[in-house]
C-alpha cells in the first residue's frame, strides 16, 4: 500500500462513509477467502448450493416418478421392477456422496465462521483496551481539574485490563449451572478484570 491509502485510511466525511468503508472491508477479506478455496471446497459449495435449490427436487420429482412410473407399468420391459430395489440403491448411494459434500460445504462455512469470530474477538479486544486506556485518562484528567473529589469504584473497576481467560471460566461456569452442572472454577470473589 502506499502512503496516501494509508493517509486517507479512516477519514470518513460521514457516517455513510465510514460505514461504506467498512463494509468495503469485509467484502474484501470476504473475496480473499473466496479466492484460497481448494477445488474441493469449490465443489462441495457448487453442489451444496445446487442440492438446496428447488430445480433439484423438481429434477429428482420428475426422475423418480419416470423411474416407478416406467417399472411399474405392464406390458413394458422392467429395469428396475418392484419393490425398485436398484432405485433405493441409487437413492442410497446419492444420499451418501450429498452428505459428503454437504459437510465439506459446511467446514469450509464453519472455518469461515471461525476466522470472522477471532477477527470480532480481536477487534472487541482492543476496542476494550482503548476503552480502558480511555476511562484511565479521563479519570486522571478530572482530578487533576478538581472535578472529581470522591473515587468511584465502578471507575476503578472498569479502568481494569480486562482478562479474557477469566470471562472464558466464567461463561463456562454459567453454562455448567445452567445444565445443572457444579461449576469448575470458584472465583466469586475475585475480579472479573
Amino acid at each position: 500500500m502506499t502512503n496516501t491509502n494509508h493517509s486517507n485510511y479512516r477519514r470518513p466525511r460521514t457516517v455513510a462513509d465510514l460505514t461504506r468503508e467498512n463494509v468495503q472491508a469485509m467484502r474484501k477479506l470476504e473475496q480473499v477467502a473466496i479466492t484460497k478455496r481448494n477445488a474441493a471446497d469449490r465443489i462441495a459449495e457448487f453442489v451444496a448450493r445446487f442440492c438446496g435449490s428447488i430445480t433439484f427436487v423438481w429434477i429428482h420429482a420428475a426422475v423418480f416418478a419416470f423411474w416407478i412410473a416406467w417399472n411399474a407399468m405392464p406390458r413394458v420391459p422392467h429395469f428396475d421392477p418392484y419393490p425398485f430395489t436398484f432405485l433405493t440403491l441409487v437413492v442410497s448411494l446419492e444420499a451418501i456422496f450429498l452428505s459428503s459434500f454437504i459437510l465439506i460445504s459446511q467446514n469450509y462455512e464453519m472455518r469461515v465462521t471461525e476466522r470472522r469470530s477471532q477477527l470480532d474477538l480481536q477487534i472487541n479486544l482492543l476496542a476494550e483496551q482503548e476503552n480502558t486506556k480511555i476511562l484511565q485518562i479521563l479519570d486522571r484528567m478530572s482530578r487533576k481539574m478538581g472535578l472529581t473529589e470522591e473515587v468511584d469504584p465502578e471507575v476503578e473497576v472498569l479502568e481494569q485490563a480486562t482478562r479474557p481467560e477469566t470471562l472464558a471460566r466464567q461463561i463456562e461456569d454459567a453454562f455448567r449451572e445452567q445444565s445443572g452442572q457444579p461449576p469448575l472454577h470458584r472465583d466469586k470473589g475475585k475480579a472479573t478484570r
